[in-house]
């Protein structure tokens, strides 16, 4: 009888204990936070709102959804700025004036004037930012060849912008929360004051803020959301993007914003999935020598392989499947010689000799994928291709005919990158639609604030670079060289400094 009563009593003990645990600790506890601002995004446009914000003394917290910061911009090789103090150094005339009138006639004023204004206006003085936290730019240039010299590349390039300015944050007392992607914005009373997050353990992370900044990056790898906006080509290749899914739009939506720019992508030029900017065959195909659509006839300018937006709209219109198309004689000068047309930025810069494409041919065409094609004759080269062998004979001869005289009268190619290919073997390589990101999603205002149907401020929500709409019409503009990388710098800070002021506002 005592043992039984002894047992039971345990039993009280023990129940007693769990139960107070489970008061203590329920199933669905959250852990809570406190900031200032919180930011969803740890890419350029999130780091530089991050940075900003805690050197003028707030407490922030970012989440960030991958294992690493810097998104894209690990990609990425230099922003843009109209009338910097490096520019002037040189002698470079780019006026915040030229630059505004030529960004809003390329969108055929489809794009917000006002935010456009804010971006460039911000634009000089955000390279000194950049210099003051020990950036440093190796020159100033165009991406296009002749386009205005706004690119600013810097040293080390993106991945090193990135590993700056995030060790600058987190030095200054900014925490960055790796592999806890914000789920949904905190909404009360009309404004929003906080995220709730998910971190890698499943935990549930309630981040209370009197601000936040989304700055997700866009949709670039979202199925679902490139059919419904982007359905010319939803299959278009995403090149150094992992994760954009619109997680930060579709917040913001959520919160109330309006939508503007959705549709807009960052196309570039045509290329095979799976090599990156430095790669040599990717050098080699995107020459402007003569692309086909899958019929065996040409359907563009192959110079505008250096205006990636234009060529991978022309990429689109054909179908969303071409060649390239080049023979032993001309890949024998990319070896030598070099490439005469950059394909890849500072990656591949032009003259770059081409010594490793025989090695990477070699993988691609014994990987079977069905990408890189070579043949002793037009018509062999033809049949791999599946077309008709006398289409592609008498495109390449037409081809031919044009190089010797130098012109293209029917596209009207410059006729330096005119090239006869007559030289056995031939090489064929099937290039695709592909793109940097995408370039909208939500509608914002001067100030880098997230707005209504109605145009009116949603109160403590901000959203900056990529998830972003407003800056372009329809198409990505690269003559503005570094306009992307760019706007998601200066609309971050913007976004901090106007956060901080409602902040300001709210306190008194």
């Amino acid at each position: 009888m005592e043992n039984k009563k002894r047992k039971k009593c345990w039993q009280i003990t023990i129940f007693t204990f769990l139960l107070g645990l489970m008061l203590c600790f329920p199933a669905n506890a959250e852990r809570v936070l406190n900031a200032d601002i919180v930011i969803v995004g740890a890419g350029a446009a999130g780091t530089a709102a991050g940075l900003e914000a805690v050197l003028s003394g707030a407490k922030v917290i970012m989440l960030e959804k991958q294992k690493i910061t810097g998104g894209t911009a690990n990609f990425s090789e230099g922003p843009f700025a109209a009338e910097s103090k490096l520019q002037a150094r040189v002698g470079i005339v780019v006026t915040k004036d030229f630059a505004f009138k030529y960004m809003m006639d390329y969108s055929h004023w489809l794009a917000n004037p006002r935010l456009v204004r804010a971006f460039v206006n911000k634009s000089a003085e955000t390279i000194d930012w950049l210099m003051a936290q020990g950036v440093k730019f190796e020159f100033v240039g165009a991406t296009n060849p002749g386009g205005p010299m706004t690119w600013h590349v810097v040293q080390g390039l993106g991945k090193n912008l990135m590993k700056i300015l995030q060790e600058k944050y987190q030095a200054a007392g900014g925490q960055v929360l790796l592999e806890t992607p914000g789920k949904s914005l905190i909404k009360e009373n009309g404004r929003v004051v906080g995220v709730i997050a998910t971190n890698k353990s499943g935990e549930t992370i309630r981040v209370q803020a009197k601000a936040v900044i989304v700055a997700t990056g866009g949709y670039a790898n979202n199925k679902e959301m490139l059919q419904k906006y982007f359905p010319a080509f939803p299959e278009i290749i995403p090149i150094g993007n992992i994760g954009k899914d619109g997680d930060g739009i579709k917040m913001a939506w959520a919160a109330g914003a309006a939508k503007e720019g959705l549709g807009v992508m960052q196309t570039y030029r045509l290329g095979v999935p799976g090599y990156g900017l430095a790669s040599h065959l990717n050098a080699a195909y995107s020459q402007p020598v003569l692309f086909v659509d899958k019929k065996g006839r040409r359907f563009m300018d192959e110079s505008l392989s250096t205006n990636w937006p234009f060529a991978g709209n022309a990429g689109i219109k054909a179908g969303g499947i071409a060649y390239s198309i080049f023979d032993a004689a001309i890949l024998e000068s990319y070896k030598k010689v070099g490439i005469p047309v950059p394909a890849g930025g500072q990656y591949t810069p032009a003259w770059t000799k081409l010594t490793k494409f025989d090695e990477e041919f070699k993988k691609e065409l014994e990987s079977n994928r069905g990408y890189v094609f070579i043949a002793d004759s037009i018509q062999d080269l033809a049949r791999q291709l599946s077309m008709d062998p006398q289409v592609l004979i008498a495109t390449i001869e037409e081809n031919n005919h044009y190089a010797k005289m130098h012109i293209d009268p029917l596209f009207g190619k410059d006729g330096k990158f005119m090239r006869v290919i007559s030289q056995p073997p031939f090489y064929a390589v099937k290039i695709q639609p592909r793109s940097l990101g995408t370039l909208g999603g939500v509608k914002i205002n001067e100030k880098i604030e997230a707005v209504d149907e109605n145009g009116d401020p949603i109160p403590g929500l901000y959203v900056a670079g990529s998830d972003a709409g407003g800056l372009y019409g329809d198409t990505y503009d690269l003559m503005m060289a570094g306009s992307t990388l760019g706007f998601a710098l200066n609309s971050g800070r913007i976004a901090a400094e106007n956060a901080l002021k409602y902040i300001k506002t709210m306190s008194k």
